[in-house]
């Protein structure tokens, strides 16, 4: 067989040839590239797999057509795939990067990451995208000759960098724009650059932004068409958020008498496509400023290539202040985010006082490494919502006990 490479690629894309690697050394696949390995060894991690039933926003019981962690995660990949290949980069790369980005998210979304994070404060913390590290270098377990699934430097670096440096004057300077001060370094990363050094201080590749940037156009518009399919607001609520008012207005002028499902999901692909447009827009034109010529050039810029414009930004951020008021803060929201808490941190504390009922292959997990903490935190983190819901009621629930 033989290796379908890419189509040819811009000087400043990801290069396979010039790639730094795997940390284990393995022969190489005939008909696939390194990047394309990659994607297919996230492809089948059973990680990935339970993405399925993993909250994107509505936890999985609540209804069918919902977005999930999975089918967000290929929606993603599906609009990286597009920006790669208008730019010329290496659309596996960016595919790969896209459906590894959320590996890491525990049950119950952002809500289930924040108990964690509050009960592993004292135990080196928790993150998802630290999380989505340690799945990929350590805890996924398909290979006899490594942890993990050993992917080229190239994929960890975007997985680890999804929102830019770490470590820095860069990274400093992003959390002070954002009022923040810069976190401290999540475990798993340390731990791992020390034996692989993922450049921390740096960029990632344009493969990498642009799957970060396609995380951002995804959820923010699949969140409206969820937002607006649940009954959490209206139309004529949103009409007047800067990119969903157009988007109505536009659909509205072109299908008069289109029916609202029909007129919801005409709006929402419209407002992808003009973040999509945007988006290429803006960074060929950044591309042209800096004229780079490697992927090391694009590390070196010192800011993001991959971005929205000075016009679409405010009003992403418009749409997305819009979007945390009527829907994530929305009562039923709430509500599923404070069983959830209940449950994560219920689990948490009973697994670390009682690690004898955790089972078999995790107690032995704890009695050959002692890190009761650490142990329950993995174990918490790798379960679907439904697996978290069963959990919680087996232990807490007597009524189950028969």
């Amino acid at each position: 067989m033989t290796i379908a490479y890419p189509a040819p690629l811009a000087p400043f894309a990801t290069h396979v040839k010039n790639s730094l690697g795997r940390l284990y050394d393995e022969p190489e696949s005939h008909s696939r590239t390194p990047f394309q390995r990659d994607r297919d060894r996230v492809i089948h991690a059973i990680a990935f797999r339970r993405l399925k039933h993993k909250t994107q926003v509505f936890v999985y019981h609540e209804g069918d057509h919902f977005r999930t962690r999975l089918t967000h995660s290929l929606e993603v990949a599906q609009i990286a795939r597009t920006l790669a290949r208008l730019l010329q980069l290496d659309e596996d790369l960016a595919e790969c990067l896209a459906l590894a980005h959320d590996l890491g998210h525990p049950p119950f979304g952002h809500t289930g990451e924040d108990v964690l994070q509050d009960c592993m404060v004292d135990h080196g913390g928790f993150d998802h995208n630290a999380q989505t590290l340690r799945l990929l270098t350590k805890l996924e377990r398909r290979h006899a000759r490594f942890d993990g699934l050993n992917l080229t430097w190239e994929s960890l670096e975007g997985v680890v960098k999804h929102n830019g440096p770490l470590i820095g004057p860069l990274a400093e300077k992003i959390a002070a724009q954002k009022g923040k001060a810069l976190a401290p370094l999540p475990m798993a990363i340390v731990e791992y650059d020390k034996s692989h050094d993922l450049q921390l201080a740096s960029f990632p590749g344009l493969e990498a932004q642009v799957a970060a940037l396609s995380d951002d156009i995804a959820y923010n518009n699949h969140d409206v068409d969820d937002g607006l399919r649940a009954g959490l607001f209206t139309l004529e609520e949103a009409k007047n958020v800067p990119l969903v008012g157009a988007a109505i207005a536009a659909v509205r002028g072109e299908f008069p008498d289109a029916p609202e499902d029909l007129l919801i999901a005409e709006a929402v692909s419209h407002m992808i496509g003009r973040m999509v447009d945007d988006v290429l827009a803006e960074t060929k034109s950044r591309l042209a400023a800096l004229k780079p010529q490697s992927a090391e050039d694009i590390r070196g810029a010192g800011h993001a290539m991959v971005a929205f414009s000075a016009e679409m930004q405010p009003q992403v951020m418009e749409l997305r202040e819009f979007l945390f008021a009527r829907m994530y803060r929305h009562h039923k929201i709430n509500r599923a985010r404070s069983y959830a808490r209940r449950v994560i941190r219920d689990l948490f504390h009973v697994f670390v006082k009682e690690p004898e009922i955790l089972p078999p292959a995790w107690f032995a997990l704890y009695e050959n490494q002692g890190d009761i903490h650490r142990i329950v935190c993995d174990y918490i983190a790798g379960m679907t919502d439904r697996y978290a819901y069963r959990e919680h009621h087996r232990l807490f629930h007597a009524d189950d006990w028969g």
